[in-house]
């Protein structure tokens, strides 16, 4: 089964959370639904980069990697011509 690691944007704070999932659209309506964890009180958020992953394993090794600081600059870099970062 595919999966998907993701990386939202807060549009209160600012700050990016990533994670992965089977349905990014389910996903992304419980983070802006503010009742869970991390991402309570945060939203709302808006999908900044995404990865399709062959299978969970793939999709957690990916999103630990995109946590990581080599793989924030990655994402930054990705992205920085498509997307203003300071909000």
């Amino acid at each position: 089964m595919w999966c998907y690691t993701y990386v939202l944007r807060s549009r209160k704070d600012g700050k990016w959370y990533t994670g992965y999932t089977n349905d990014v659209r389910k996903r992304l309506i419980q983070h802006n639904s503010n009742i869970e964890g991390w991402t309570k009180n945060r939203g709302p958020f808006e999908l900044i980069y995404g990865e399709f992953c062959i299978n969970e394993q793939d999709a957690r090794s990916r999103e630990k990697y995109l946590k990581s600081g080599m793989g924030k600059r990655y994402i930054a870099n990705r992205i920085k011509r498509f997307l203003s970062l300071t909000g």
